[in-house]
């Protein structure tokens, strides 16, 4: 029988297939909607005409970094939104946003509009002016199809896209019969994108204020503008080369080849745009299972595959009757063999951008980052190879192919060790939240457990009583614990995202399979690699590993306070990305693993804190993995000179109280706890 995971997997499975094939039916009429429209372009404007239209309109492209940027915030924080006025305040504050870039970029065309044209070859300024005008609202246009992306309304979503695709079709051919060229192509696409911002006007509630994190918010568009910023630059930066430094013919050719391109991407992006905010709006427990990127794998190679198999086998004088006469491809490759070779690179690439948003909609992805520089080598690469058309799109193939092999192994590696165990019946048991915590009085309570360690011995005489028993609203105190509690843990507690949410929270026996370890020291030999509690108790019962005697028997001493019923000894924190994924255990791993020995019942005299925040993932005691460990080390290079006991010993003497450690340490040299 399916457990609950596998069930909850499938769903998420079937979700992404019905709204990947909603969207797929809508690109597809798209993509022959811009069949027709490139076919009679290029018939009607010839190679040289279609090539500048086609480098305008690539020009619009490469700016969709910033539109696109806009629909996939505006999709994830609307997916993870649940009352539909916090989903509204979400898309004002990134509509506005996203008006003010487009001002910005249409204003910064119109005044560099020469220099744009006379690099591009250009007859005419004015094209580039009439883009400005296009970016001015194509980049709006992203905020209001990523709200309907992350209201998982699909059908708008691709009823738009048709309506973009459709206007600039019939007002391209309209104005070309009127005599208007390549001016009168440029006017049909700011046209189709200003009928289609106008198109997507949401249905929204009363106004709220905003319940996002600004900084949160900040984050996550700059990630999302490196994201796209790379993908623009590879889908583009070749068409734009290629006009640069091939003639007007040879540079029409490849146009009309990438434009094959554009339809393979426009497939992959279908499936992109159902999986991404499905993924964002489910818990971890949903997502971990391998099936769920394996289907969205899956419908790129087979959609890919078949569109390059049938361009291999068509024709070349389909091309030519289609085209026209003036679109022949030089030298020993037919044109089919080069749509075929462009078609299997934008596979390939499209795998890529699949694995990096499935990474961003749940975290900030770093393989952003990678997408970003492989786009730079696709610039110097094509730069130094560039002898034919044919050459531009093997140097792609071969980046393409090194690219997904950079994204896919790390994404592999950490999906199958980073997996966690749950519960029997396969489900995570959302924990009971009792209610929020100040940061201030968590930083007490982790200090008042860990106060003992022979590292704080010099404070005990002049300090016992601040933090035995705090005072919580004394600032003077709360910033003593604080620098205290840092000349120890400084760089683990850095290690938390800024803005975490403490809470105290309930922990019941069905909860013990959502909750690991800390990944340290001795629990390492315990845990041989699975840090689950509900694990690391089989093993210690069973004894299945060698450890240490000092710490069976420190587990065995605390287990004997709860058994006295003294064990009220401080609280246990974890941390974690919300109260439905895994929790670490950050202090108090003896505690939890020996009241869970002693007896389940035990649990109820431990007090549990937990910090949760969406970035979790991103803190190293939470996910160890390379990246964030890689992360940890910078930030303790960072702060390498800064010197908490510095820090303490100047409250100390604001607070009228001076501390020479060694002194203390002279007076009281066999750690006997003075005040405790």
């Amino acid at each position: 029988m399916e457990n609950g995971l596998t069930r909850q997997a499938n769903s998420l499975q079937a979700r992404i297939v019905s709204g990947s094939v909603v969207l797929l039916v809508g690109s597809g009429l798209t993509t022959g909607i811009n069949l027709i429209y490139n076919v009679l372009i290029a018939r009607y404007l010839g190679p040289t005409g279609y090539g500048q239209a086609a480098v305008v309109y690539t020009l619009l492209t490469l700016l969709s970094a910033v539109t696109l940027s806009f629909q996939i915030i505006s999709a994830k924080f609307a997916a993870q939104q649940s009352p539909v006025s916090d989903k509204g305040a979400v898309y004002r504050y990134f509509h506005q946003s996203a008006w003010v870039c487009g001002s910005i970029v249409g204003v910064t065309l119109l005044i560099f509009r020469d220099s744009v044209a006379s690099y591009l070859n250009l007859t005419d300024p004015i094209l580039v002016a009439l883009l400005a005008i296009g970016a001015a609202f194509y980049i709006p246009l992203g905020s209001r199809r990523g709200y309907i992306q992350g209201n998982y309304g699909f059908r708008r979503l691709a009823l738009n896209l048709v309506l973009e695709g459709a206007v600039r079709l019939i007002g391209s051919y309209v104005l070309v019969l009127m005599g208007l060229g390549v001016r009168g192509v440029i006017e049909a696409n700011v046209a189709a994108v200003a009928i289609a911002y106008f198109e997507a006007v949401p249905k929204l509630g009363a106004r709220i204020s905003s319940p996002l994190n600004k900084r949160r918010a900040l984050r996550e568009t700059s990630q999302a503008l490196v994201f796209f910023s790379g993908q623009v630059l590879i889908n583009n930066c070749d068409i734009v080369l290629v006009k640069h430094f091939f003639a007007a013919e040879a540079a029409g050719l490849y146009a009309a080849v990438a434009m094959v391109g554009r339809v393979v991407f426009a497939f992959s992006q279908a499936i992109v745009n159902s999986t991404f905010p499905l993924v964002a709006g489910t818990c971890e427990a949903e997502r971990k299972d391998l099936k769920v990127i394996a289907t969205s794998l899956l419908l790129v190679i087979g959609c890919g595959s078949v569109l390059a198999i049938g361009l291999w086998i068509t024709p070349p004088p389909v091309w030519t009757s289609l085209f026209g006469s003036a679109f022949k491809s030089a030298g020993e490759y037919s044109l089919s063999s080069l749509l075929s070779l462009y078609a299997l690179e934008t596979v390939v690439y499209s795998l890529s951008v699949v694995i990096i948003t499935f990474e961003m909609s749940y975290k900030i992805a770093n393989s952003s980052w990678v997408q970003l520089a492989f786009s730079g080598v696709v610039i110097a690469g094509i730069c130094s190879f560039h002898s034919t058309v044919h050459q531009v799109i093997i140097v792609k193939l071969i980046l393409m192919v090194g690219l997904f092999a950079c994204v896919a192994i790390p994404f592999l590696f950490e999906s199958l060790t980073g997996h966690e165990e749950l519960d029997q019946d396969g489900v995570i048991h959302p924990v009971r939240i009792i209610r929020p915590v100040a940061e201030d009085e968590v930083i007490a309570e982790f200090l008042k457990a860990d106060f003992r360690q022979q590292a704080f011995r010099a404070y005990r005489a002049a300090l016992g009583k601040v933090v035995s028993h705090p005072n919580l609203d004394d600032s003077n105190e709360n910033a003593i614990r604080r620098a205290l509690l840092f000349t120890r843990h400084f760089s683990l507690w850095k290690e938390i995202p800024e803005g975490t949410r403490w809470y105290e929270i309930e922990i019941t026996e069905p909860d013990l399979g959502q909750i690991s370890v800390f990944p340290r020291a001795q629990w390492r030999k315990v845990a041989r690699g699975n840090f689950s509690l509900t694990k690391i108790l089989e093993s210690l019962r069973a004894r299945r590993y060698v450890v240490d005697e000092s710490f069976l028997s420190k587990i065995a001493d605390i287990s004997n306070q709860f058994l006295k019923g003294n064990g009220n000894c401080g609280a246990v924190l974890l941390i974690g990305v919300n109260e439905r994924n895994r929790l670490t255990v950050l202090d108090g791993n003896h505690r939890m693993v020996a009241a869970t020995l002693t007896s389940p019942g035990s649990l109820k005299d431990l007090r549990f804190l937990c910090g949760l925040s969406p970035r979790m993932t991103e803190c190293c005691w939470y996910k160890t993995n390379l990246v964030n460990l890689a992360r940890y080390a910078r930030n303790v290079m960072t702060n390498v000179f800064r010197r908490p006991e510095a820090e303490l010993a100047h409250l100390l003497r604001n607070a009228g109280k001076s501390i020479d450690p060694a002194d203390t340490l002279r007076r009281n040299p066999t750690n006997v706890p003075l005040e405790l």
